[in-house]
């Protein structure tokens, strides 16, 4: 998700008022409504999923632009962002020089389910945490419970500190691995680390490809397929022994995927909300003025069959309290420890 590029607002402020440059093509509304119209009626791959009639939302709003001459660049983008969010969609963004128009109701209309200062606590992480490139981890405190925090999938890391992370908590008896509040990256990264928790070649799911205009001109499910990392200590100690993944809503597209591998193995259990979704993978284009259309191009599943756009379900699903939020407590971390201390291998 955060791989998609923000543009720079370039803004000066007079008598409480924004003045943005406007570009000198930008005047032809129409031209570029319908481009983009046209772009996502073509490319865009969840409108049967969604029962969306896109030819109805394009009249609606193509009717907006009767009277050009009275609109200015910024509320036509208001327009176009306006029809986009249509789609309810996180990977749906419009990219100006002035602003970028997207759709956060995914995870905005849910409970947080997280806290940072209760997590850095020294009832959890606490202050003395190690760091292995993306990796915040330790073992919990009064514990034999190790706890691993990844809050980006653009967060780089090397083979090598994803082995340090894993290895110095081996010795533990269960393993949290906390993605919430993880909005995406890359999704190799999220291959690398469920590489880690296998020992045997899987398919966690699928993915389709548009084959042509049409709404549903789709190629063939291509399976999806982990493959382990090493056999050994390292990958042995986790596929023996319990791993819990925390999750929550603002966990989307590349958390979502991750989820979704890791929900295929049998000694990991997902606690916390459902994610927020994103499982289409993101294509760009442009528009005749330039500005950037971002938009889900490519349906993924899970090993069911299952559309995962809306997001993953976990096992055990449970919020974290206002009550237990005043004392500090992270509910979600409580339920994975109680759960790992009833399935600890002896």
């Amino acid at each position: 998700m955060r791989q998609f590029l923000l543009f720079l607002i370039a803004v000066s402020f007079a008598s409480c008022k924004m003045s943005v440059e406007e570009p000198s093509n930008i005047n032809d509304y129409k031209t570029n409504f319908e481009s983009l119209w046209k772009i996502m009626d073509e490319h865009y791959c969840y409108f049967t999923y969604k029962k969306i009639n896109w030819d109805s939302i394009g009249n609606v709003y193509r009717a907006k632009l009767q009277r050009p001459d009275t609109l200015n660049y910024v509320q036509f983008f208001r327009i176009c962002g306006n029809m986009l969010s249509e789609l309810k969609d996180g990977h749906v963004n419009l990219a100006s020089s002035f602003d970028v128009a997207r759709y956060w109701k995914w995870y905005t209309d849910y409970p947080d389910n997280f806290s940072s200062t209760i997590l850095y606590s020294d009832r959890y992480l606490g202050k003395n945490y190690y760091i292995a490139g993306g990796f915040q981890y330790n073992v919990l405190p009064k514990s034999a419970i190790g706890y691993i925090y990844y809050g980006d999938f653009s967060s780089s890391f090397s083979g090598a500190n994803l082995s340090y992370a894993i290895g110095m908590l081996g010795n533990c008896q269960g393993l949290i691995l906390d993605v919430r509040n993880n909005g995406g990256g890359l999704l190799t990264y999220a291959e690398d680390i469920a590489a880690r928790f296998t020992t045997q070649s899987l398919t966690y799911g699928y993915i389709r490809h548009k084959t042509g205009t049409g709404h549903d001109d789709f190629s063939d499910p291509i399976a999806q397929t982990l493959t382990p990392y090493a056999t050994g200590s390292i990958a042995t100690n986790w596929v023996e022994k319990p791993v819990v993944v925390l999750t929550n809503r603002t966990c989307y597209s590349a958390t979502n995927d991750f989820v979704c591998i890791m929900k295929q193995l049998p000694n990991v259990v997902i606690i916390g909300d459902q994610t927020g979704g994103g499982g289409g993978l993101p294509m760009n284009s442009e528009l005749p003025n330039g500005w950037m259309i971002r938009y889900s191009a490519c349906p993924m599943y899970d090993v069911n069959m299952q559309d995962i756009e809306f997001g993953i379900s976990p096992d055990i699903k449970v919020d974290m309290s206002t009550t237990d939020i005043a004392k500090g407590v992270d509910t979600i971390i409580e339920t994975a420890i109680t759960y790992l201390n009833q399935h600890k291998v002896n």
